[in-house]
């Protein structure tokens, strides 16, 4: 009697498979939705941070581009500790903390050249291309640039390492091939220096990053001219 009336009570073990089917597509599709608005926040505020530090960058005058990235920095920072684990969050981190520390110079900007450095290995570790190779153009141009131990860090070599594996991800890139082209340079390299930095001027911008790219190709453009 008693597995008579099991038999005869609805239950999910007796569904069939295409009920289960709609059961399961309606569960992901509401899963998704819902997800759908936190990640489209992240990369909306990221989008605008990204577009103001264009604008810092290449238009912003000298005298207020400090003030402006700091801010930048706080904004980026409150979205990396709310998505730890987003790759291209902790890039722009990077990129920017490394944009102040070159408009700081000196040992003033050693803080934020480190801050730059441990954000994209970081965002490296969670993510092998590090935003199509920028993590490595900006490592490379940090190691090249910061001064050596037992100041900081900078090291030519690995300069030259980060730079490689940029240009195996994205050899056309403006961003590696200029800042490659000024480390060669400046290890007296002239004639791979002048090859990188035409590669630079012939490059296409990116979307989103024309301006900075566009700047990038004017100094290319210089380079070539001084060497």
């Amino acid at each position: 009697m008693t597995s008579r009336r099991y038999a005869r009570s609805p239950s999910i073990l007796t569904r069939t498979p295409s009920a289960l089917r709609r059961s399961l597509v309606v569960a992901v599709s509401t899963a998704m939705l819902a997800a759908a608005p936190f990640a489209l926040a992240w990369q909306d505020e990221l989008a605008q941070i990204q577009q103001r530090w264009e604008t810092t960058t290449t238009s912003t005058p000298a005298s207020q581009r400090e003030a402006a990235l700091s801010g930048l920095i706080s904004e980026v920072d409150q979205l990396v500790q709310s998505n730890p684990n987003v790759s291209d969050l902790l890039v722009w981190e990077g990129i920017i903390q490394a944009s102040l520390a070159r408009e700081k110079g000196g040992l003033g900007a050693l803080d934020n050249a480190k801050a730059a450095r441990r954000a994209l290995e970081r965002a490296i570790s969670l993510d092998s291309n590090g935003m199509d190779g920028s993590a490595y153009v900006t490592l490379g141009a940090l190691y090249d640039r910061a001064p050596g131990w037992p100041v900081a860090f900078g090291d030519d070599d690995k300069a030259d390492e980060m730079f490689q594996r940029a240009l195996a991800i994205r050899p056309d890139g403006i961003d590696v091939n200029y800042y490659y082209a000024a480390y060669l340079a400046d290890e007296g390299r002239d004639g791979e220096a002048r090859e990188y930095a035409q590669k630079a001027v012939n490059g296409t911008p990116r979307s989103g990053r024309e301006a900075s790219d566009r700047a990038l190709q004017q100094q290319a453009q210089a380079l070539i001219s001084g060497l």
